[in-house]
């Protein structure tokens, strides 16, 4: 099926600059929220909200430096290493998901990139089991070749999340284990496949406004720009080269928000990790200011989460509704050529920068200490 049959959401492009839309971020509060909710109303039903569940399909042990993430196994957190869940037990998730009101189902797996073989078998008969359940289905697994992004595609897969994180230059602040490149060439992979995309960023960093900026302009020259991108709150975890970052302002999240609202009119702005953190006025806000998803459930892969519950008596009391399955787009068709691979079992060259972060090899030579004397 198209990419055009899929995807309903209309371009409705300007060609931002960095300036134009850190002048926008800049604006007067009241006055940037009032001209995002603006937009918000002409572009989408500012009544609903899409309840999505992230499920942590495949727990720590990943490889990467990304200082922020407790999953990495270099760094020293409380997250217990787990294998891939079967089929069934994802199955059953997704089921108790569907009847507290979430719609889409996004499974995350702690891998630095998709390899071919029983694990990823294993994910494409999870797509399509969750697909088979009338729930729009997202994957995180990493880098993934075209390849890999078809026989997702074909087994019923809605969307791939693969985030900026953040600007290109803060980027070589954060990781060093992989390239910018490598994440702009994934989500193109995706789009070949006639996958929707999902990819946004992380704010409290230590980034500036200017990073910020510099994040929504590259989101917005992607053609076309993401269907969804999910707006987070650092959780800073101990143990993580991030562990002393500051919690972020409110305000710095809603005006994020509401910048993301107007440079990507079209896209699904998702009010993602570091809820626990907002209180109900301040996600009101950022519903006002153009969120149109929230992420459900106790936990967002690792970081704690408000209980669905909660949520529900929050949206009854701002008079939302959450957003019905394939509201934005049809239901994909499955394939049954996702189980056959059209690889030619060579091994993809994705890069490795090696550059030194400071903050990184900190915490990884921590780690090691706190591991030697667990051991004694």
């Amino acid at each position: 099926m198209s990419l055009k049959s899929r995807i309903k959401m209309k371009e409705n492009r300007k060609d931002w600059t960095k300036e134009e839309v850190l002048e926008l971020y800049n604006k007067p509060l009241l006055e940037l929220v009032f001209e995002a909710a603006k937009v918000h109303r002409e572009n989408h039903d500012p009544q609903e909200v899409q309840v999505s569940t992230l499920l942590s399909i495949k727990t720590g042990g990943c490889p990467e430096d990304c200082g922020y993430c407790p999953q990495a196994a270099r760094y020293h957190t409380d997250i217990a290493k787990n294998d891939l869940m079967s089929v069934q037990t994802v199955k059953a998730q997704a089921l108790r998901a569907k009847s507290s009101g979430s719609s889409r189902v996004c499974m995350g797996a702690a891998w630095r990139n998709v390899k071919e073989g029983e694990d990823f078998d294993q994910v494409l008969e999870m797509v399509r089991t969750v697909r088979d359940l009338d729930m729009e289905v997202c994957c995180t697994l990493g880098m993934l070749t075209e390849d890999q992004a078809r026989r997702l595609s074909d087994a019923g897969l809605y969307a791939y999340n693969h985030n900026l994180d953040t600007s290109e230059e803060h980027y070589k602040k954060v990781i060093s284990t992989r390239g910018y490149e490598d994440r702009i060439e994934t989500i193109g992979n995706a789009r070949k496949a006639g996958l929707t995309v999902c990819s946004g960023g992380i704010i409290g960093m230590g980034e500036t406004a200017i990073d910020r900026a510099a994040m929504l302009v590259t989101l917005s020259c992607l053609k076309p720009y993401p269907e969804s991108v999910p707006i987070n709150a650092l959780v800073a975890v101990e143990g993580t080269p991030m562990e002393e970052q500051e919690q972020i302002p409110i305000w710095d999240m809603i005006r994020m928000v509401a910048t993301t609202r107007i440079v990507l009119p079209k896209t699904t702005v998702r009010l993602s990790a570091g809820r626990t953190q907002m209180t109900d006025e301040g996600q009101a806000l950022c519903f006002m200011s153009g969120a149109g998803s929230i992420f459900a459930g106790d936990k967002l892969l690792t970081t704690p989460n408000p209980d669905i519950n909660k949520d529900m008596e929050l949206f009854s009391t701002l008079g939302l509704v959450p957003q019905k399955a394939y509201k934005k787009g049809d239901k994909p068709e499955v394939n049954e050529n996702y189980k056959n691979s059209c690889s030619n079992g060579g091994k993809v060259k994705w890069s490795r920068p090696g550059h030194e972060i400071e903050a990184n090899i900190s915490a990884t030579q921590s780690a090691k200490e706190k591991r030697k004397l667990e051991v004694k």
